[in-house]
């Protein structure tokens, strides 16, 4: 079955004066298979042939006819023609004006600098906390006014268990709750977390952890040699970070309003 592409090269070899030359090999994979040549007029080889016949593909005789120049195309072939190259015209020396001199184009701007990380801050909670407290509180699902944790904190203030604040940029963004007493069955005072909450805006930087080492450090002031922490049951979140944080589950917590 003849093949249209191969008719085409040999339709524009004729037009340079030129044979294509087709592999008599027809099983696919063989060294010859589907390779061309070219040979002149008299049979002589101009392109992709050797002494057993073609060995180039079709898109290299392709690319080889392309470039024969129109000029060459009645031209003798007893040597193989090559594309002309062409002198570069010359100027006469006075005839061309001067080049525009190039716009200089101004560097582009300097990126802006990163901004820098907020400033991280664990203190006392204070008085004036008291309505940003008040909203934290409420995430943990406890309903309270800010007039009552400005009354909460000056009792405990009293007792010296002010809870701990952490701070963005001066911005409270988390509270944790702090505790110690001594107990009749242990031998030295127990430390509790009675309270940890982050803002949620503010989760996934820290904070958390920032609280409770800052928490463990002041009960380790006060002489305590354990603390204890409790958590909701609907926060399975929250029991995930205080294992992570070297919490171990000991006991269920129960209570009964009064």
């Amino acid at each position: 079955m003849s093949d249209p592409r191969l008719d085409e090269l040999a339709e524009s070899a004729r037009n340079r004066g030129l044979k294509l030359v087709r592999s008599r090999v027809r099983t696919p994979g063989k060294r010859r298979f589907g390779k061309v040549g070219l040979t002149d007029a008299s049979g002589k080889p101009v392109f992709g042939m050797d002494a057993k016949g073609p060995v180039a593909k079709p898109e290299d005789v392709e690319d080889y006819l392309r470039n024969l120049g129109a000029k060459d195309w009645g031209a003798s072939l007893d040597v193989a023609v090559l594309p002309r190259k062409r002198k570069p015209k010359r100027e006469a020396a006075n005839d061309r004006e001067p080049a525009p001199e190039a716009k200089r184009v101004p560097p582009p701007p300097p990126p802006p600098p990163p901004k820098p990380k907020p400033k991280q801050k664990v203190r006392e909670a204070r008085p004036s906390d008291a309505a940003r407290l008040a909203g934290l509180i409420g995430e943990l699902g406890h309903e309270i006014t800010e007039k009552q944790v400005r009354k909460n904190l000056s009792a405990l203030k009293k007792s010296g268990e002010i809870p701990l604040v952490a701070t963005l940029d001066k911005k409270v963004v988390g509270m944790c709750g702090v505790g110690c007493r001594v107990v009749i069955h242990r031998p030295g005072p127990l430390g509790r977390i009675t309270a940890l909450v982050v803002a949620k805006e503010a989760r996934g930087a820290g904070i958390g952890r920032m609280l409770v080492e800052a928490a463990e450090e002041w009960m380790r002031g006060e002489g305590c040699q354990l603390v204890e922490v409790t958590s909701n049951d609907r926060r399975p979140e929250a029991h995930a970070f205080y294992r992570h944080m070297g919490y171990e589950r000991t006991s269920i917590r129960s209570f009964k309003k009064l």
